[in-house]
């Protein structure tokens, strides 16, 4: 008899050259490679991160730059063989950061307090054009003339979330909370398919994120009818689901709720990562994160109105609620100069959209006396 064969690896014929210190032996329609149980599970390790290298690449397509390069079928294939592999080899350990591992642990008895690493600050509102002319005119004269510009990005109807991450590893999920400190969600943002179990290359070892949890309207409409044809109680907007499902004890609900994560700030040490903010942006692209593409660097205020009013226009066209624009100084040396007021940044605000009005049409009143 030949050497001892090791566990199965293929269900299709080889089509390339036998290994060094491999002999491929096909029998009963299978392919199996035969050595040392050592070299064997090597072999196995690395099918297993070539293929999670393959998922993470059309995870990034898909959900980052909307460019997919496969069908739906295909990629769930990709992730079923990736599970059954994992499954048939209980010897490889499978690391927290494989597409595999998104939903996972049973449901939660609480959420633990966790403090931020810099304060998640609110914003400052301008309610209309002349109130935001006057926070241009007030940044103007602390910057003394000097030149500089905004960064103009859409206002997204969710809930803040900080992500941290090790050695490009995701480790932890804070909600913004109180602005101090928030709750641990961490298994729950896991099963979110817009934060990166493992990010793309990235030049620090520690870094975070921080961006908005987001229910589209599609996924909106999708629950409330489940909930309708259960008896349940209707969700009142988006927001509020995007909130509820995001702070439930169990994840698997959280997964089921298909929530999104678009990213807006980059942070090392808690200070800002990069020279300017738009240049955070688009390495934040670069790292793996969804960013808004409805974003604008704007010379002036009178750019700055443009942006407003185009999306206050466009707004519904969009697949996701906004209530606003956010507008940032770009350069992090000027915001660090600009400073903050207790509650708010000097050197951002947000500019809120007209709220939407609607008529009540009263068909009938009937009176009692009681």
């Amino acid at each position: 008899m030949g050497p001892q064969c090791g566990r199965q690896l293929l269900h299709q014929p080889a089509v390339r050259p036998d290994p060094p210190g491999f002999r491929v032996v096909h029998e009963h329609g299978c392919t199996r490679f035969c050595h040392a149980d050592t070299l064997l599970t090597v072999t196995v390790q690395e099918q297993l991160e070539q293929l999670r290298a393959e998922i993470r690449r059309h995870e990034y397509l898909y959900y980052v730059l909307d460019r997919p390069e496969i069908t739906d079928a295909e990629f769930d294939g990709l992730m079923r063989r990736l599970r059954e592999l994992e499954q048939a080899h209980p010897e490889i350990p499978v690391p927290p950061d494989s597409p595999t591992q998104r939903v996972g642990g049973a449901p939660r008895e609480g959420f633990v307090k966790v403090r931020h690493s810099s304060p998640m600050l609110s914003l400052d509102n301008a309610l209309n054009e002349g109130e935001l002319r006057d926070f241009d005119r007030r940044v103007r004269e602390l910057l003394q003339g000097e030149p500089f510009a905004y960064v103009a990005e859409l206002k997204l109807d969710g809930l803040s979330m900080a992500v941290h991450y090790e050695n490009g590893v995701m480790r932890q999920a804070i909600t913004r909370g109180d602005g101090t400190e928030g709750e641990d969600v961490t298994e729950n943002a896991r099963t979110i398919r817009t934060v990166p179990l493992r990010s793309l290359d990235a030049p620090w070892p520690r870094f975070e994120v921080r961006g908005e949890v987001i229910m589209t309207k599609a996924a909106f409409e999708r629950l409330n009818a489940e909930r309708e044809e259960q008896g349940l109680p209707l969700y009142a907007n988006p927001r509020n689901s995007a909130a509820g499902s995001l702070r439930v004890l169990d994840p698997s609900i959280t997964a089921a709720r298909q929530l999104e994560y678009h990213a807006y700030f980059l942070l090392v040490d808690g200070r800002p990562a990069l020279p300017s903010h738009w240049e955070s942006l688009e390495m934040l692209v670069r790292l793996g994160f969804r960013v808004g593409a409805e974003r604008r660097l704007c010379r002036d205020v009178e750019d700055l109105l443009a942006f407003c009013r185009e999306w206050e226009e466009k707004r519904d066209s969009l697949p996701y609620e906004i209530d606003g624009v956010v507008a940032k100084v770009d350069s992090v040396d000027q915001q660090q100069r600009l400073g903050w007021t207790a509650k708010a940044p000097r050197w951002a605000i947000a500019f809120k959209f007209t709220p939407r009005q609607a008529e009540t049409v009263l068909e009938n009143i009937e009176v009692q006396v009681g």
